[in-house]
């Protein structure tokens, strides 16, 4: 198998692969998300940025950053969970909100960009390239 940016593509699965990223997972549960195409370096900056912040601030349903490499414009999270299929348009949106008591507005409030962790029955949050970190969150401790 042919080797994809710089990971060890051949001992992961591809789970996404679109215009703007692809994403493999690993079998030791690491997630490996490389940006492409227009601004990627920027959605890499903020996603970086949003999960630092989230973890700062001790979000428990967010994937936690492991590596941050801005020259392949890759970055190496923890997995949160498996993709959630159905979801009622209340239960995201509540899932979401949750979300701004730490600080952040995800922007891309989608199906999506919601998983279900088996360990703990907890619906997740991920993709934070487009994330906003809300003004009072800066300055603000939890």
């Amino acid at each position: 198998m042919k080797r994809n940016r710089g990971c060890d593509c051949h001992r992961m699965i591809k789970v996404k692969d679109t215009l703007r990223a692809t994403v493999h997972l690993s079998f030791d549960g690491r997630v490996f998300k490389t940006y492409h195409a227009a601004n990627a370096l920027e959605r890499f900056d903020n996603e970086v940025r949003v999960l630092k912040h989230l973890e700062a601030r001790g979000c428990p349903f967010v994937p936690r950053l492991l590596e941050a490499d801005r020259e392949k414009i890759r970055i190496i999270t923890t997995n949160c969970g498996q993709r959630v299929q159905q979801l009622d348009d209340k239960r995201r949106d509540e899932i979401f909100a949750e979300l701004e008591k730490y600080g952040v507005r995800h922007d891309d409030v989608d199906i999506r960009n919601v998983t279900y962790r088996f360990s703990d029955g907890r619906f997740c949050i991920i993709d934070f390239e487009f994330a906003t970190i809300l003004p009072d969150a800066e300055t603000k401790p939890q």
